[in-house]
C-alpha cells in the first residue's frame, strides 16, 4: 500500500510536513513523542496533518480514543480509524493525553485550553522540532525553506566510488550564510556520520566525494545514501547535484542527476536487462518506517500484473533489487513500471554486463494527475513544434545511439511520436515516424538505421527530438519522456540518459511552458551549471543544443565562464549556436590547462545565455577514453 502523504503537487509545488516529520534528526523525537503520550488518547487534528504523520510513525501502541477537527466540513470523515468530532465535544471526554498534530502550535492550543479535560497533559509536534540553528526561517516552521533536503545514493565499496558537485546557487538569490548538513546513512539505515559543510557567501562550488568521507570519519566500505540539508537557502527549497559514479579502474565511470526530493507513486523509464546484462534497482528508503513486505513492486510496461518484493526495508536503508527476481523474462526493448508507494526518492538503476562494466542511471517520476490534452493537436500552427525532446547524437563513427520512447503518466494509453535528426547546423539529416505507439510498445530505435551508410553527420555530431505526430491518430499530454542510450564502438562502454519534452524559444506560451527557472513562462534565457570531473576524469564534454518550437533567434549569444570553487570567475569564452543545431565541446579544448587549474577542485562552468533556452547534456571521458558518462544538466 502506498504511504497516506502527500509529497508534491504541480501546482502548489512540494510539501514540507512530509520532509519536517521524516527527517533523519526528527525521527528519534517523533518516537519519544509518542511513547510518552498516556491513554486514551484524543489527537486535535486542526490542519488534517494527523493521517500523514502516522502514515511514517507507528501508532500501534497509542490508545487512540477520539479524533478532533476544527472545519466542520470534515465532521464524520474517518481520521486513524475513528470519525472526525467537532473539537467542541473535546471537554465530555475523560482523555490523559491530547495530541495536537500540527507544528507552531501554541495558538491552536490555546484556543482549545478551554475544552481540556481536567487533568490531561497536551502534546504537539513541537516536541519533534529540529534545533533553531537548523531553520532558514524559526517564525515559519514548516516554510519549504526550512527542509531544502534531498537524497543521494553514496557509495564506496569494492574500488568504485561516487561524487556529488553543485555550486551555491542560493547565493544568487541573496543567501548570505548556507551551510550543508549532511548525514550519511549505511545500508541496514543506520548513521554512518554526520556533519556539517559552511559555505563560502559567493556561488561557491561544492564537492563531496565517497573516498574523503571515507577516510575523515575512519569508515568501512559503505553503500547506503547521503541525507543533504540545506540551511540558509534563499529562492529554492530544491537541492540539485550531480552524482558520479567511478572507480579505481578506468572502466568504471557514469553520472546521474539529482534525485529529485519528492517521493513518487510510481517511476518508470526502467530498462529490461539486455543480453548478458543484470539491472539492479536500489531501492533506498526516504522514511523513518520500514517498507512493508509487499510494499514495492514491479511490471512491465503496459501489463496489469505486478510481482511484488517479499521483504521489509527497513527506516533509510537500502536493498539492491535486482530486476530479474521478480521480473526473469523481461528483456530490452521492454520497459518496467516501478510501484513504489512513495517510499522513497527517484531511485537510481545499475546496469552491469557480463564483464566489470557498469552503468548508473535514474527512472523518472510518473505522473498519476495527468489526462490527455485535447488542445495539443490542434497548437501545431501557433506553437510550431510544440513539445521537443532533444538529446544529443554524439558523434556517429564512434558512437551508437538508440532512442526509446517512455510512458510517463499513468494516462497514457498511446504515444504518437516521431524522431527527427538535425546535423550541427540544425539541418534536417532523417526523420522516423515511430506512428501512434501501444502503452506497451518495444519500439527502440537505432539511429545507425537513419544515417548514412558510412555513419557520418555533417560536422561530426548533432541531436535528434522527439515530436507529437497525430498522422495515425493518437493523444498527448505533454509529458513526453524517452531513454536515450549510448555506446562506445570501440570499447563497449555505454552511458544512458531520460528526460521529458518541453516547449522551447517561443514567446507564445501555453500551461507554463516554455518553463522558466527565475519567473513566469515564457523562459527564455539559459543559466546551465556544468561541474570539471578534477581528480576523477580526464576531461568533462558538454553537448548544448538550441531547440526551437517556433523560430528564434538566428544563433544564441552563449557565454561558458569557468569559475573556481571559491565561485570567481576564472575565464570566459562566447560561443553562437545555430537556431535548431547544436554544440559539442571540450573543456579541455576550450579552456588552457592553466585555466582549468586554477578552477581547481569544485570548479565549474556556468553556461549562460540571456536570449534564448538552450538544453544540455554533460559528461566526463576517463583516463585512455576506456570509458564515459552522459546526463542531462539542471539550471537554476
Amino acid at each position: 500500500m502506498a504511504l497516506d502523504i502527500e509529497t508534491f503537487s504541480n501546482v502548489k509545488g512540494g510539501f514540507p510536513f512530509f520532509k519536517a516529520v521524516g527527517h533523519p534528526l526528527t525521527a528519534p523525537k517523533g518516537r519519544a513523542l509518542l511513547a510518552r503520550l498516556r491513554g486514551p488518547v484524543a489527537i486535535y487534528d486542526p490542519l488534517g496533518f494527523a493521517r500523514a504523520f502516522a502514515a511514517l510513525y507507528d501508532f500501534s501502541g497509542v490508545e487512540v480514543a477520539h479524533v478532533f477537527v476544527q472545519d466542520i466540513e470534515r465532521i464524520g470523515k474517518p481520521v486513524l480509524g475513528r470519525h472526525a468530532q467537532p473539537v467542541t465535544e473535546l471537554a465530555a471526554t475523560t482523555v490523559a493525553s491530547v495530541l495536537v498534530t500540527a507544528f507552531d502550535a501554541a495558538p491552536l492550543v490555546d484556543q482549545i485550553r478551554h475544552l481540556l479535560p481536567e487533568g490531561a497533559t497536551v502534546a504537539s509536534l513541537d516536541d519533534m522540532r529540529l534545533d533553531p540553528a537548523m531553520l532558514t526561517n524559526p517564525r515559519a516552521y514548516l516554510d519549504p525553506l526550512n527542509f531544502a533536503t534531498n537524497f543521494a545514493f553514496f557509495r564506496d565499496a569494492g574500488g568504485r566510488h561516487t561524487r556529488l558537485a553543485t555550486a551555491n546557487y542560493w547565493h544568487g538569490y541573496g543567501a548570505t550564510d548556507v551551510r550543508l548538513w549532511l548525514q550519511l546513512i549505511g545500508g541496514d539505515g543506520e548513521t554512518l556520520a554526520s556533519w556539517e559543510e559552511p559555505l563560502l557567501a559567493a556561488p561557491a562550488g561544492v564537492a563531496i566525494d565517497s573516498r574523503a568521507v571515507r577516510r575523515r570519519f575512519g569508515l568501512d566500505e559503505f553503500t547506503g545514501q547521503l541525507f543533504l540539508h540545506v540551511i540558509g537557502a534563499r529562492g529554492h527549497d530544491v537541492v540539485k547535484y550531480v552524482l558520479d559514479t567511478y572507480g579505481d579502474d578506468g572502466d568504471v565511470l557514469s553520472c546521474t542527476h539529482d534525485a529529485n526530493a519528492w517521493p513518487a507513486d510510481r517511476y518508470a523509464g526502467l530498462p529490461a536487462p539486455g543480453e548478458g546484462e543484470t539491472v539492479t534497482l536500489w531501492l533506498q528508503n526516504s522514511h523513518p518506517c520500514p517498507i512493508p513486505v509487499g510494499g514495492v513492486g514491479l511490471n512491465l510496461m503496459g501489463a496489469d500484473e505486478v510481482a511484488w518484493l517479499q521483504e521489509p526495508i527497513p527506516a533509510f536503508a537500502s536493498y539492491p533489487l535486482d530486476v530479474a527476481s521478480l521480473l526473469p523474462a523481461a528483456r530490452w526493448p521492454q520497459q518496467i513500471e516501478v510501484r513504489a508507494g512513495k517510499h522513497f526518492v527517484r531511485p537510481r538503476y545499475e546496469i552491469a554486463d557480463s564483464g566489470r562494466r557498469s552503468r548508473i542511471a535514474h527512472v523518472n517520476v510518473e505522473r498519476t494527475d495527468l489526462v490527455p490534452d485535447p488542445r495539443i493537436p490542434e497548437i501545431g500552427n501557433l506553437m510550431g513544434k510544440g513539445f521537443v525532446l532533444p538529446a544529443p547524437v554524439l558523434p556517429p563513427k564512434d558512437f551508437r545511439t538508440s532512442v526509446l520512447p517512455t510512458p510517463m503518466a499513468t494516462s497514457q494509453a498511446t504515444l504518437p511520436v516521431a524522431a527527427t535528426i538535425f546535423d550541427r547546423d540544425g539541418r534536417e539529416v532523417a526523420r522516423h515516424r515511430f506512428g501512434c505507439l501501444a502503452r506497451a510498445h518495444i519500439a527502440a530505435l537505432e539511429l545507425d538505421e537513419l544515417l548514412a551508410d558510412d555513419g557520418s553527420l555533417a560536422g561530426g555530431f548533432g541531436h535528434v527530438e522527439l515530436t507529437y505526430d497525430f498522422a495515425d491518430g493518437g493523444e498527448a499530454d505533454g509529458w513526453l519522456h524517452a531513454i536515450f542510450r549510448y555506446q562506445d564502438r570501440k570499447t563497449g562502454h555505454a552511458a544512458e540518459t531520460s528526460f521529458g519534452a518541453h516547449m522551447f524559444n517561443s514567446v507564445l506560451s501555453y500551461r507554463g511552458e516554455p518553463q522558466s527557472y527565475s519567473g513566469r513562462a515564457p523562459g527564455l534565457s539559459t543559466r546551465l551549471y556544468l561541474r570539471l570531473g578534477t581528480g576523477i576524469a580526464a576531461d568533462t564534454f558538454c553537448h548544448l543544443i538550441y531547440p526551437a518550437s517556433t523560430p528564434w533567434h538566428a544563433a544564441s549569444t552563449t557565454t561558458l565562464a569557468l569559475h573556481d570553487g571559491g565561485g570567481g570567475e576564472v575565464a570566459a569564452r562566447e560561443v553562437a549556436i545555430p537556431c535548431g543545431g547544436s554544440l559539442l565541446w571540450h573543456a579541455g579544448e576550450t579552456f588552457t590547462a592553466d585555466e582549468l587549474a586554477q578552477a581547481g577542485e569544485g570548479g565549474y562552468v556556468m553556461v549562460r545565455d540571456t536570449t534564448c533556452r538552450l538544453f544540455g547534456y554533460h559528461g566526463l571521458v576517463a583516463e585512455g577514453g576506456e570509458a564515459f558518462s552522459l546526463d542531462h544538466m539542471f539550471g537554476f
